[in-house]
């Protein structure tokens, strides 16, 4: 990450951490065999990321970010054993037990658009102390209406990973940082940040001129009187 941040900056480092961290369980997994994967999320990282697809309207994730079991009919399923543990339930059993567990946080975290998300749920939380499983709740309700398109699974063309767009996010990300242009969008709709640059200017352009010729000057308008201020006779007292 740290050689990733020095081309990037810090904006999107978490983009590139969890598109990379994902595709390396995956591929560790079937590199010793396993057919299954646990992972340690728990009922605060579950709850920030309802949030996050909620405010993102990403209709694909929100509707298997809840599942404790995600992907059972694929060749990899993964398990959410912790969904429904707070963090710091899971901090007091590591100390009560006296069990190793990795407590620093990440040095670029603080910039993820996630912290955003935590921030929020903590301060809810001072009010209503359920509002984590709450949240969760109704994430787990929330149907996606009838007609609505959904992602379909496909895999990648560059390495065959799964994907629901002709490339992974991964080879989309990893082309970009060769290139020495990182996307600061995913997809095959990616942009680098000149491109990016030049488009909003352009719409900026558009929208300021579409302002001006709606104005309209109405020429009845009488101007406002001037007013006039005398000033006093120099000779007088």
């Amino acid at each position: 990450m740290d050689d990733i941040v020095k081309k990037i900056g810090l904006k999107n480092n978490c983009t590139f951490c969890g598109v990379f961290r994902r595709q390396a369980l995956d591929r560790g997994a079937a590199i010793v065999g396993a057919n299954k994967i646990c992972t340690g999320h728990n009922a605060d990282d579950v709850a920030e990321t309802v949030i996050m697809n909620v405010l993102r309207c990403d209709i694909g994730r929100l509707q298997r970010c809840t599942g404790i079991v995600t992907g059972a009919d694929g060749t990899l399923p993964r398990f959410k054993p912790f969904k429904y543990a707070y963090e710091k339930e899971i901090v007091m059993y590591a100390i009560a037990r006296k069990l190793d567990y990795f407590s620093t946080e990440c040095k670029y975290a603080p910039n993820a658009y996630r912290g955003f998300a935590r921030a929020y749920i903590k301060d809810l939380e001072k009010l209503r102390p359920r509002s984590i499983l709450d949240i969760i709740s109704s994430g787990e309700q929330m149907v996606i209406r009838q007609g609505v398109k959904k992602p379909t699974q496909g895999t990648c063309s560059a390495c065959g990973y799964i994907s629901s767009q002709k490339f992974c996010q991964a080879c989309v990300l990893l082309k970009t940082l060769n290139d020495g242009l990182p996307a600061v969008q995913i997809g095959e709709n990616a942009m680098t940040p000149q491109a990016l640059m030049k488009t909003r200017s352009n719409q900026a352009s558009a929208e300021i001129t579409e302002s001006l010729a709606s104005l309209t000057i109405d020429s009845k308008i009488d101007a406002p009187p001037r007013r006039v201020t005398s000033s006093p006779n120099p000779g007088s007292r």
